[in-house]
């Protein structure tokens, strides 16, 4: 999957607090594996996450584990929210 620098800073912008860390334990990788993954730079253990920038701003993501959680996490407080309006 390809997606540019600029939404995955605004996916994480969007966490609520202590996100980062529920990510890396639901995930099993440490918490600064998550935070490089929304700066777009690589893991540095056996696993890469972000594969490669193929242009300037666009990354290339293989694992889209991260991202996937990220955004259930940004749904879940979205209607969370909406629940507690109503």
């Amino acid at each position: 999957m390809n997606i540019t620098l600029e939404e995955l800073r605004k996916i994480k912008h969007q966490l609520p607090t202590g996100s980062v860390k529920k990510i890396a334990d639901e995930l099993q990788l440490e918490e600064q594996a998550v935070r490089n993954y929304f700066g777009a730079d690589k893991y540095t253990s056996s696993e890469a996450i972000v594969d490669r920038h193929i242009q300037a701003g666009v990354v290339h993501l293989e694992d889209t584990r991260i991202l996937d959680a990220a955004n259930r996490i940004i749904r879940d407080n979205q209607m969370k929210n909406l629940q507690l309006q109503n």
